[in-house]
């Protein structure tokens, strides 16, 4: 077993899920109606405001655990971003059949990234 005891490993896990959480926001931004679109598509109410500020919280949330700046704060914006996200933009269970293999996808790459968003969040907490 190697020794990672100046959290080299942990930096850079950090380092790139935060920097691919915020690369990703910025191509919602890129294309910001269909971002919208895609969000009234999935009945989510005031698709206008909501899906621009899931974006930005993701795009600050990402940066802030890339560089571990406010961490509670960033590490809770994007948990909370892909609790809400997974479950309301990729029910796979209830899209078209058509969809259902790109959502199921999202769904479980989404359910991934939640899961390393947990660990860096209880590593905010404890880090003290």
């Amino acid at each position: 077993m190697t020794d990672d005891s100046d959290g080299t490993t942990f930096r850079l896990g950090r380092l790139v899920f935060g920097l691919g959480m915020a690369l990703q926001a910025s191509e919602d931004f890129r294309d910001m109606d269909d971002t919208v679109e895609y969000a009234e598509s999935a009945g989510v109410p005031l698709p206008d405001l909501l899906a621009p500020l899931a974006s930005g919280m993701m795009f600050v949330g990402g940066l802030g655990v890339a560089f571990w700046r406010l961490p509670r704060l960033a590490t809770g914006a994007v948990a909370s971003f892909l609790a809400v996200v997974t479950l309301t933009m990729h029910d796979f269970w209830n899209a078209d059949p058509e969809d259902r293999d790109g959502e199921r996808l999202a769904f479980f790459g989404n359910m991934a990234m939640f899961g390393a968003a947990l660990a860096f969040l209880r590593e905010a907490w404890s880090g003290d």
